[in-house]
């Protein structure tokens, strides 16, 4: 099992650029712990989403619903849905509480307990499409949607982040259109994805 890390603490979250923190969960580790049993994957790709002017996002003009009402939360809570009702999708909702706004993990770097990721994903051997995608890594840790609104920064809670020890430079993150998300028009086009470039745990 790795060092355990300085866990991220709360006020990470809150910040109100939500594309900066999106940047910067790069290279950080999620953590789950479920049953006794613990998986960790470092974090490679992300995806922003804020409520102003994002057709994109599902808190769009401030829109709240029974499902996104997590977003509307203090950031550090976790907002997980159902995509296509097969796909458990995990986020990480940002800012302060009452704007909608949330970083979509896209893609996990095994690092600890990849026997249980691969029974959970019913796989024999590690490759990449074990956690390289949110659907499949979310699987991977054992994540779904009875988790959304969970404080990922109480320490009893089964999933949290601690600070990474491969943080990326400035120059080996790389920007690009979020993945997905055509219906919402020119929005679509916002470089609003961040990946650790090259990295081979990428969804594409």
């Amino acid at each position: 099992m790795p060092q355990p890390q300085k866990r991220i603490p709360k006020s990470f979250f809150t910040r109100s650029d939500v594309l900066q923190v999106s940047r910067e969960l790069l290279g950080q580790h999620l953590i789950t712990e479920i049953d006794g049993e613990r998986t960790v994957g470092r974090i490679v790709e992300t995806e922003a989403y804020h409520q102003d002017g994002d057709k994109a996002c599902h808190a769009y003009g401030g829109r709240r619903t029974k499902r996104t009402e997590v977003m509307f939360m203090e950031g550090g809570h976790a907002y997980v849905y159902l995509c296509y009702g097969i796909h458990h999708l995990f986020n990480i909702v940002t800012g302060k509480a009452d704007v909608g706004s949330a970083v979509l993990i896209r893609a996990l770097e095994p690092v600890y307990g990849q026997p249980l990721m691969l029974e959970r994903r019913g796989m024999e051997r590690l490759e990449k499409r074990l956690t390289a995608g949110p659907g499949t890594l979310a699987q991977a840790m054992g994540i779904t949607k009875a988790w959304t609104g969970t404080d990922l920064t109480d320490p009893p809670g089964p999933i949290w982040l601690e600070y990474g020890d491969q943080i990326p430079s400035t120059e080996n993150i790389a920007e690009s259109a979020r993945i997905g998300v055509s219906y919402a028009g020119e929005c679509a086009q916002w470089p609003w994805r961040f990946t650790i470039a090259g990295n081979p745990w990428l969804s594409r």
